[in-house]
């Protein structure tokens, strides 16, 4: 077999050679086996006409590492992919390529404006799915979905029929989210709080037969047209008594009554609060509780309606500077005041939220919600971390209907057809001949779309062919395993799928709901084209590999906690993978014949009895064995707790130090000795430590692993990707062998640090006195290693301290105490002249810095970090000073 890797680590050479390969030859496919254990994830899908952002990259990378670990545990694995149509986002597109185009849906009509919809779908889509490929995801690409497929759509048509069967689907007259720019509803979910600077007017009412006023506070004068009444708490004593009269409404001169709800906040302005039901959210539910009329302020294009004429079709910031001049002349405004608030935002455009009282459809929630809670409450679904629950409870315990219907052509059309003869709503998934009330043929299909979260709430079953409940992807891989999203969908998309998956299908729709954090900048800012701190993945690709982004996104995270991203993490990745590589190319060019390897293997482990022959192996690769064996069981460990960066950060320690740093090294003298069967010993513990390690990196590392693996000698002819999982061999322990190796290992340590602190070059050799009763045996067998990292040329073990050198240096761990003679190390009178020079060269800096910031005249001068620079090199010479007066103490 060729062992052969290229002299340097070059992601180019084969990252897209090895996705292809893999993708032919089917290893992204589940297998089907019915005797294997099933795990599924759906993968939230992207829109449609997207590219690949930090998000997507962090989001695919986990749910790549886990489907990755669980095939390889032997799962018939499912990771379906797919792409939302993205109603509002794709058809904003649209309407802009039009309009530099000179035209506007409405020129075009439905049919038209959706066929151009369709070639923009087809122009533009598919491009994060081939970036997808390119980050490495092995999902199943032939099961790939869209929303608007065919299937997804019969599945959406079903569950608005069967939802409005069962009195759950409504269409009613409410106070909906409106956003002026996309011109549709908005569920509550798609609204996003942003703080703007404004201001509060306050405004005084006459309380009628009286001369006293009532004053209220408002950021929205111009609404005061349409109020219907002022309100306040009930409990607020200041206005007790007015409770149940009547004011003047400056400007439109009516009376209107003085309530008292328990909403108003008697804290906020004068705890008087003017209400305006037709443009407010509150206002409106007040309205309804106090029977209280609605009249719109608004025309339908928000421009002012025609309550008072002289304002009629002024747009909304112009009339409210004539509305505030009115009432500062007529004496009502009593002061302006700056303020900062809250204002609702399209999570979408970004641009302002209206109420609007509209009339809509509706999902009723309140009994679907509390099923969707009660079910991780009573542990049928879970959060990890558990944390995120709370904001799950919260959102479904204070649930307001779903308005679902959109005032949009690109989507899944309501299915809905009015009869224009006796306005019968007729409800089917197929458009009916006849109206089933009249036998009508005189039918109308409703204009509006569904919210695209409609159909995106059916994703986890949908896609397996649901409602077809006789789908054989269906019956095997619902519910799903685990489903990994961010923080800021729990809401809008957690909840609903829930809802959704246990009204119809009677179960969660995924066990676990694993929630990860966002991404951050350096600075810990959300990453934004305005900041233009946005990182492009791809970019990051093609300069460092995909195996470097997926490290650096995981690497030192904790799930659930938002991640900065530092551009030093792309740095240690590329080192880790360079460190990997160069530590390949030694064993592949190192490695006895296969055969005799293979031979080797069989006579050191015995499959059918289970056990070690001990014999063949020395103290050092029972070390390793021991430490290989706690690996792999605490990463296992940490994957299935969802623990990925700990377990990445394990796995990149053990290769980099154990591996690399130690094993490597102290296996060296053996691997070039010129006994081959111990060469042939060594091949097999560094090819077995070294492939279990990339087993175990592969998930989080798959490109640079499975080139590697593909050099080193197989046991079982199996491509990394579809390998076995190692397990660990329990009868085997070796605990008593590691901790005296790492005992060798702390003592080679100190040996190193006492030289580098006396300068002394590794080329000189010196004795090393080893003193011990208890480790005599295994000092002997580690002779030669110790001797090489060590820097020895010569190791004596005794049981007691006779004969040791008085001047000798000692290091003590625990029962072992190691002597290495003083004049080994040094020429004494050549380094005491060496140091007693290099204390006049600190004494002398030392003097110069005491001076320096002694004195007045720099102090006051010198900028604020010239300062501290001088103070810091001062204390640093202080340490060095003493260090070498210390030396200079021994030598005496």
């Amino acid at each position: 077999m060729e062992h052969k890797l290229n002299d340097k680590y070059n992601p180019k050479d084969f990252e897209e050679k090895l996705y292809e390969n893999w993708e032919k030859k089917g290893y992204f496919k589940p297998s089907g086996d019915i005797n294997k254990k099933t795990y599924t994830i759906m993968m939230p899908p992207p829109n449609v006409t997207g590219k690949l952002h930090m998000g997507h990259a962090l989001d695919d990378t986990i749910q790549d590492i886990l489907i990755r670990f669980k095939r390889m545990q032997g799962c018939d694995c499912l990771w379906l992919p797919g792409t939302d149509h993205a109603s509002i986002s794709t058809e904003m597109k649209v309407v802009q390529k039009l309009q530099k185009e000179g035209k506007t849906k409405q020129d075009l009509g439905r049919d038209k404006f959706l066929e151009e919809a369709w070639d923009w779908t087809h122009e533009y889509g598919g491009i994060i799915q081939k970036q997808q490929r390119k980050l490495g995801c092995s999902c199943d690409w032939d099961r790939n979905r869209f929303t608007l497929d065919e299937g997804m759509s019969d599945s959406v048509l079903e569950q608005f029929v069967k939802l409005y069967e069962k009195g759950l689907i409504y269409k009613g007259k409410r106070m909906v989210n409106w956003c002026t720019s996309c011109n549709t509803s908005i569920s509550d979910a798609e609204v996003e709080y942003k703080e703007e600077a404004s201001h509060l007017w306050h405004i005084r009412y006459k309380i009628t037969g009286s001369d006293n006023y009532i004053e209220v506070a408002t950021t929205r004068p111009e609404t005061m047209l349409g109020d219907t009444a002022v309100a306040v708490h009930p409990e607020d004593e200041r206005y007790k008594a007015l409770v149940g009269k009547t004011c003047i409404l400056p400007i439109m001169n009516k009376e209107i009554p003085i309530i008292a709800d328990e909403f108003v906040e008697m804290e906020f302005g004068t705890g008087c609060v003017k209400i305006t039901p037709a443009h407010d959210m509150n206002d409106y539910q007040a309205g309804l509780r106090h029977n209280l009329e609605i009249l719109e302020v608004f025309d339908s294009n928000f421009k002012m309606g025609n309550l008072v004429k002289e304002y009629e079709g002024m747009d909304i910031v112009e009339a409210r500077k004539l509305i505030v001049q009115k009432l500062e002349t007529i004496g009502a405004l009593v002061k302006v005041e700056d303020y900062v608030h809250n204002v609702a935002k399209c999570e979408r455009c970004k641009n302002t939220i209206e109420p609007k009282i509209s009339t809509q459809w509706f999902v009723s929630m309140k009994e679907l919600a509390k099923r969707a809670a009660d079910s991780v409450r009573n542990d049928e679904a879970r959060f990890v971390p558990k944390r995120y629950e709370k904001q799950y409870f919260n959102w479904l315990d204070n649930i307001q209907d779903w308005c679902i219907s959109r005032q949009l052509w690109w989507g899944h059309r309501i299915p809905a057809y009015y009869c224009n003869e006796c306005n019968f709503v007729n409800v089917s998934k197929t458009a009916p001949e006849k109206c089933e009330k009249c036998g009508s043929s005189n039918l109308t299909q409703d204009e509006d779309t569904l919210d695209t979260w409609f159909s995106s709430a059916l994703w986890p079953f949908s896609t397996l062919g649901w409602p077809n409940e006789a789908s054989e992807d269906y019956k095997r891989y619902y519910p799903t395993n685990v489903l990994v999203t961010g923080f800021d969908i729990i809401t809008f998309w957690v909840s609903r799928m829930m809802t959704q998956g246990l009204e119809f299908t009677n179960e969660v729709p995924f066990k676990d709901i694993l929630i990860h954090g966002i991404i951050r900048d350096s600075q810990g800012r959300k990453m934004s084209k305005t900041l233009g701190n946005g990182v492009d993945p791809l970019e990051v690709i093609e300069k460092h590999g995909a195996d470097a982004l997926r490290f650096s996104v995981l690497s030192g995270t904790t799930m659930g906690n938002d991640i900065r991203y530092m551009p030093e993490k792309l740095d240690q990745a590329s080192n880790f993978a360079n460190k990997i590589w160069n530590a390949a190319r030694f064993v592949t060019m190192n490695l006895a014949k296969d055969e005799d390897v293979h031979e080797f293997c069989k006579n050191v482990y015995n499959d059918e009895k289970q056990e070690y022959n001990s014999n063949l192996l020395k103290i050092e690769d029972k070390w390793i064995l021991n430490k290989l064996d706690k690996l792999v069981r605490d990463v296992t460990i940490n994957m299935e707790n969802y623990d990925l960066g700990i377990a990445l950060d394990k796995i990149y320690s053990f290769i980099w130090n154990e591996f690399c740093d130690w094993y490597i090294e102290i296996v060296k003298p053996r691997l070039y000795s010129e006994s081959y069967e111990e060469k042939v010993a060594v091949s097999d513990i560094l090819n077995h430590v070294f492939g279990t390690s990339l087993k175990l990196l592969h998930p989080f590392m798959p490109f640079i692993t499975s080139e590697i693996y593909s050099k080193l000698i197989q046991y079982d002819d199996k491509e990394l990707m579809v390998s076995n999982w190692p397990v660990i061999r329990k009868e085997f322990v070796f605990d008593k062998e590691e901790a005296f190796v790492e005992k060798i290992k702390d003592l080679i340590t100190e040996i190193r640090n006492k030289r580098a602190n006396m300068n002394i070059h590794p080329s000189k050799k010196s004795k090393l006195i080893v003193v011990t009763e208890g480790y005599t045996k295994e000092i002997e067998e580690s002779k030669s290693f110790l001797e090489k990292l060590g820097f020895a040329n010569e190791i004596a073990v005794q049981k007691n301290k006779e004969n040791i050198p008085e001047n000798a240096i000692s290091i003590l761990l625990g029962d072992i105490e190691v002597y290495i003679p003083f004049e080994d190390l040094v020429d004494l009178e050549e380094e005491r002249k060496r140091l007693e020079n290099e204390k006049q060269k600190l004494e002398a800096e030392v003097l110069r810095g005491e001076k320096m910031l002694s004195n007045p005249g720099f102090i006051s001068k010198a900028p604020e970090n010239k300062i501290n620079e001088e103070k810091e090199k001062l204390q640093n010479y202080k340490e060095m000073l003493k260090a070498v007066e210390e030396r200079l103490e021994t030598l005496k």
